[in-house]
């Protein structure tokens, strides 16, 4: 009876796959040869369908320069700004889950605060879906977002851009991630007590220092990702041979475009992150994108200063700004959409399509954004030039999302065997 019974599965089994082999195969569609109209729809269609993640937004620090810090409130972004982000230029570009910068400036490790710096930045996000509960909500799991994103609500997941406020105390690893931080950039413009910083020449602990590779064990401890955007070679090296889980680079992109440029990741770099299952977060800023712009924005600024110097002017004067604006313009400094593109395919064919991702640095990189990417509303943008080039949807989504929950999730799993 058992044979009777194994030989008709058997057949029924052989049957299906009979008639799924000789089912008509779907063609796939060639999007480069679709009419633009018609890409950009389904670009349009594919940014609200997927979940948008973005590794580095720095929402939290504009709104401590507009001075909300000190009133203990938050901007009004439920509605249009003349910011990078906001709930409406979110809602049109499809993104969903901005990491939120806390952002510490270098200079409070030198005068002390920035624990309490962070902190205040921290507040200062919670207060946002406080004040507009409709639109946004905290997300500390990938789990949370997507939670998040059936209620149409926009996340908002923390990093803290650089480790000076873990000062000299490994605890403090622990008190952020309870905080709410989900990755920590080791180090910012100098170097700290963690980290060399790419964008300083002292090396002083030439990569990781003693502490910092206690606070890497931390981070691995707790679920918190090590991000190795602003680090020296060295210190991303050695950050590399130090995690038991993977790293993010949260708002990078290549060297190749922008040779000696640090700040930005070199191919070996690339390669060795990519093994151990990492993700590059691809930074938008034009000085980021290629070395002509970065020579065009070098120009623009002594020129810009000659002319204030000349004029008897300051940067707030409104004969000042409009002269800098139209020099901008006329000078083209800035990249486009597709040298962001460029960077992505950079990335996918050293490594493949499972290590890259969108790391903005919206509100943070000053207007130095690429034509067609002046703002979070820009993403299909984005999207409709990597279908021109061949990417299908379902390497579009790994991008947008997919990629990066896929090492927070190793993070937090490395976590959970380590506690």
């Amino acid at each position: 009876m058992d044979f009777l019974i194994k030989k008709l599965f058997s057949i029924i089994l052989l049957t299906a796959l009979i008639i799924s082999c000789s089912a008509p195969k779907k063609e796939a569609i060639n999007y480069s040869e679709l009419p633009d109209d018609r890409l950009t729809q389904i670009a349009d269609s594919l940014a609200k369908s997927f979940i948008i993640v973005d590794g580095h937004v720095d929402l939290p620090f504009r709104m401590n320069v507009k001075g909300f810090m000190i009133t203990k409130t938050v901007e009004d972004v439920s509605v249009e700004t003349t910011g990078n982000f906001d709930f409406p230029k979110a809602k049109r570009g499809g993104l969903d889950a901005p990491f939120m910068s806390i952002y510490i400036p270098a200079r409070y490790q030198e005068t002390g605060g920035a624990k309490y710096f962070a902190d205040s930045l921290i507040d200062m996000v919670s207060r946002l879906p406080e004040t507009f509960p409709s639109m946004y909500a905290m997300a500390n799991t990938p789990a949370d977002i997507e939670a998040n994103f059936e209620q149409g609500l926009i996340s908002l997941p923390m990093g803290m851009e650089n480790g000076a406020p873990i000062e000299d105390n490994i605890n403090n690893v622990k008190y952020f991630f309870d905080r709410g931080i989900r990755y920590i950039t080791l180090t910012h413009s100098k170097d700290n007590q963690i980290s060399d910083s790419s964008y300083d020449t002292a090396y002083t602990w030439n990569g990781i220092s003693p502490f910092g590779e206690q606070v890497i064990a931390e981070m691995n401890k707790w679920g918190i990702m090590v991000d190795i955007s602003h680090v020296t070679d060295s210190a991303a090296f050695d950050a590399l041979r130090l995690t038991k889980a993977p790293v993010i680079a949260s708002h990078s992109s290549a060297r190749k475009f922008t040779p000696g440029f640090e700040r930005n990741m070199p191919d070996e770099l690339i390669k060795a992150m990519a093994e151990n299952g990492g993700v590059i977060h691809i930074n938008f800023g034009s000085t980021f994108l290629s070395k002509e712009s970065r020579d065009k924005f070098d120009k623009m600024r002594e020129d810009l200063t000659n002319y204030r110097a000349e004029n008897g002017l300051t940067s707030d004067d409104s004969v000042y700004t409009a002269y800098a604006n139209q020099y901008a313009i006329e000078n083209d400094v800035y990249e486009d959409v597709q040298k962001v593109a460029d960077h992505i395919d950079h990335v996918v064919n050293l490594v493949g399509v499972e290590y890259v991702a969108f790391g903005s640095d919206y509100d943070g990189v000053g207007d130095s954004l690429p034509k067609g990417l002046k703002d979070v509303s820009a993403y299909p943008n984005l999207i409709k030039e990597l279908l021109k080039r061949g990417y299908s949807p379902e390497d579009i989504e790994k991008i947008c999302y997919k990629n990066t929950f896929r090492v927070w999730k190793k993070v937090r799993e490395v976590a959970q065997e380590l506690q």
